[in-house]
């Protein structure tokens, strides 16, 4: 049995139209939200651990197809926590703002030249795609957080995947 908590506000959203139901379909699972936003799974300790991967991308905003890309054994799941980083509301949302960029085009380059898929949720960065894809996208996300500059973040990802296009 596996146990991870959710933002509230996505545990409302993830009960409503039958979600858990699908989730839990799909992976042969029990799936129970307790306390509000304590998601309680039960089943196959694989199983456990696709939905667990499933809800948690969910929970760190990613639609429900998006987080379904998880059941594929060569995509993986990563997120950095912002709040353990930085020590004020202010400088996090600095950060995010960064990664979004000026109408979203930070965010929608990252993604365009890694492949993997961004969203930004709470004090948290995450991201799906394959390791390849996550390493390209993430060299630009910690350049961005560690306060280069977004030129600086775009040649290092164009790098990243030319050098990963030779290997």
């Amino acid at each position: 049995m596996r146990q991870i908590l959710i933002p509230t506000a996505r545990a409302k959203l993830i009960s409503k139209d039958d979600m858990l139901k699908q989730v839990s379909e799909r992976l042969s699972c029990k799936i129970t939200i307790e306390n509000g936003n304590e998601v309680v799974i039960d089943g196959d300790p694989y199983n456990e651990y696709l939905a667990a991967n499933v809800i948690e991308a969910f929970a760190r905003g990613f639609d429900i197809n998006t987080a379904y890309r998880l059941l594929n054994e060569d995509m993986y799941f990563k997120s950095i926590n912002l709040k353990e980083i930085f020590k004020n509301e202010k400088q996090i949302r600095r950060i995010k703002a960064r990664i979004i960029g000026k109408d979203g085009k930070t965010k929608r380059y990252i993604q365009a030249v890694s492949g993997a898929t961004i969203e930004l949720y709470g004090g948290t960065v995450s991201g799906i795609g394959t390791l390849d894809q996550l390493r390209i996208a993430y060299t630009a996300i910690d350049i961005l957080i560690e306060g280069g500059t977004h030129k600086k973040a775009y040649r290092a990802i164009e790098r990243a995947r030319r050098e990963l296009a030779t290997q």
